[in-house]
């Protein structure tokens, strides 16, 4: 945004710092009245015709929008999504271990992705990939919902699975 003597129209639609229109006035007419007021004038819509400069507290307004910007940071929920991976012969103990990762992570409000990657002929029978998987959602729904179901993508076969919201 422009400011005081960075604006360089020869008329502007001036705006005081109450909302209240002052009409079409020459530049130097503007500055002047902001002047007095100890305040800046804020060239707001550069392409409007004439242009609109508002008379405001330039340090202010820009210190009102920061901290707009960081509440709403505030308020945003970041949601990651943590990878787990699986083989077609994990072993049950492995298994269990994967299974309280992925119930941490649920807990944490992160979705879930398992995937097992199918190596040399393991491909051929992707059944079982899909039989581990399904037992892996089966020993997790209390914590979570399967948001896109297990799908064969080339060699991998992937789920996604979101927390449950309480």
């Amino acid at each position: 945004m422009l400011i005081n003597e960075q604006i360089r129209d020869k008329e502007v639609r001036v705006i005081d710092e109450n909302g209240v229109q002052l009409g079409i006035m020459s530049i130097k007419e503007a500055l002047r009245i902001a002047e007095e007021k100890k305040l800046d004038l804020v060239k707001i819509a550069p392409h409007a015709n004439p242009p609109v400069c508002k008379i405001m507290d330039y340090g202010k307004y820009k210190f009102e929008l920061a901290k707009k910007e960081k509440e709403a940071k505030k308020n945003q929920k970041v949601i990651n999504v943590k990878e787990i991976r699986l083989t077609t012969t994990i072993e049950e103990h492995d298994f269990n271990v994967k299974v309280k990762n992925a119930i941490r992570f649920l807990k944490d409000g992160d979705k879930v992705k398992v995937s097992i990657r199918f190596r040399g002929r393991e491909v051929l029978h992707p059944e079982i990939g899909e039989e581990i998987i399904n037992k892996f959602i089966e020993k997790i729904k209390d914590y979570g919902v399967v948001e896109k179901k297990p799908k064969l993508d080339g060699k991998n076969l992937t789920a996604v699975i979101a927390p449950k919201q309480q």
